[in-house]
């Protein structure tokens, strides 16, 4: 067989990295609960139909089939296909158990998508995401989508990772302003100003003339438009400056000042009013969010989301949502790329129990389940070697502490390996350090 080799976008971590990944997944569910969010996995396929309805995503899509089909089972694993997110999977879910919901219905999911982009540093094709969403029946009130970024806001702090912005935008702003200048296909005026950061302000002029038919004059609006950017509520007076007046524009403006002062009051800093942010699906309706690491700008947004009323609707049934979602995969990734991110030893284990030979085994076992009763982490030495070799094998995987059990009535002791201290123990009474009972992450 010859030597297997990566595939590009499927990352594998090592089990030093998939500590760190475990660790800060700990923190985001605890975080996610703590604001009354419950857990939800939906499956990782869905019909093409209903991945396809909405925004721009086709060639993102993985279609799945069966090798060989069944020629006397039935037809149509290849209408198929894996999520590209989780708000559309889960819009299905709320529509088909409604009834056995209660609502608000807040949930949050922690699972892996797949999508068929070309892969670069911090974007794979495997990825996984952790996001948060409200849901109600038939109205949803704003002060959800002010929430939003608090959650994320006190998720992202609890975790070792560099500081964060959240840029939030509202569609209506946008919408009700190319309205206002009389543009007749918003959604195309959208799409174009969504491209800002990637083919700039010359590109984005000659997109929506193309696309939105927009005039050299309404081009110019709408980028103006585009630069406003404040860490306070005075972005409506720049909005206003601009001579545009829609009802559609002044609700957006009402909300997202909203936003923006809930979240300075309860972390000053976290959010800024940024009216280039549009997000490109087209299913988003209110509140949009962008979130980047500061001094990893240049890698775009690691956590997004906005507000949907039409997403989850059927019939005259209708849910509107709001939600946000952690690239949890996209952040750890760029992390590990630059070294930012390092666990203390690269395995659990806090301590490695001796053997004194093959046939006392036993009773190293019988130390590794005391202190294992008692939430210590620990492993017994693989081989009855000299203590010195056992040592040096706790030594390699990081291992802290090697426990050697007594004989011929000799009192059981524990040495710190690192500093040299040994002392007597007993599996029903030590404790290591809080600080070593677990691997750290820095």
């Amino acid at each position: 067989m010859s030597k297997p080799t990566p595939i590009s976008g499927f990352p594998e971590w090592t089990p030093a990295q998939r500590m760190i990944e475990q660790y800060v997944l700990d923190r985001i569910r605890s975080t996610f609960e703590l604001y009354g969010f419950a857990p939800l996995e939906t499956r990782a396929v869905e019909p093409l139909d209903q991945l396809l309805r909405k925004g721009e995503t086709s060639k993102e899509v993985y279609v799945i089939r069966r090798l060989h089909g069944d020629p006397e089972g039935p037809a149509g694993d290849d209408s198929l296909g894996l999520h590209f997110d989780l708000t559309v999977p889960f819009a299905r879910y709320v529509l088909e158990n409604a009834g056995k919901l209660q609502f608000p219905f807040r949930r949050y999911q922690i699972q892996k998508v797949w999508r068929g982009e070309r892969p670069q540093e911090g974007r794979y094709r495997e990825f996984l995401q952790a996001d948060i969403d409200i849901v109600d029946r038939d109205t949803l009130a704003g002060h959800h989508e002010a929430e939003m970024p608090l959650v994320i806001g006190d998720a992202l702090r609890s975790l070792p990772i560099p500081p964060v912005r959240i840029q939030v935008n509202n569609r209506k702003i946008c919408e009700g302003f190319y309205r206002g200048i009389g543009l007749t296909d918003p959604e195309a005026a959208l799409r174009a100003v969504d491209k800002l950061d990637k083919i700039g302000p010359a590109g984005v002029a000659e997109l929506l003339a193309t696309t939105a038919g927009a005039s050299e004059a309404q081009a110019k609006a709408c980028l103006a438009l585009a630069e406003i950017s404040a860490p306070d509520a005075s972005f409506a007076d720049a909005v206003r400056a601009l001579g545009v007046s829609d009802p559609l524009l002044d609700e957006g403006i009402a909300e997202l000042t909203t936003v923006v002062e809930t979240a300075a009051a309860h972390s000053p800093g976290l959010c800024v009013a940024d009216l280039r942010i549009a997000r490109g699906l087209d299913y988003y309706t209110g509140a949009v969010y962008e979130t980047q690491m500061i001094g990893y700008e240049k890698f775009g947004s690691v956590c997004s989301g906005g507000r949907y009323d039409n997403l989850a609707s059927a019939g005259n049934a209708r849910f509107p949502g709001v939600g946000i979602s952690i690239g949890v995969t996209r952040l750890l990734g760029l992390l590990f790329g630059a070294g930012a991110l390092s666990v203390s030893r690269e395995v659990p284990t806090c301590v490695l129990v001796a053997v004194t030979n093959e046939e006392l085994r036993g009773a190293s076992n019988r130390v590794a389940e005391g202190l294992r009763s008692r939430g210590i982490p620990t492993e017994v030495s693989p081989s009855a070697a000299k203590f010195g070799k056992q040592i040096r094998y706790a030594e390699r995987r990081g291992i802290p502490y090697v426990w050697f059990p007594g004989t011929d009535g000799a009192s059981d002791e524990v040495k710190d390996i690192r500093s040299g201290d040994q002392a007597p123990a007993t599996p029903a009474e030590w404790t290591p350090p809080p600080a070593d009972l677990k691997p750290a992450i820095h």
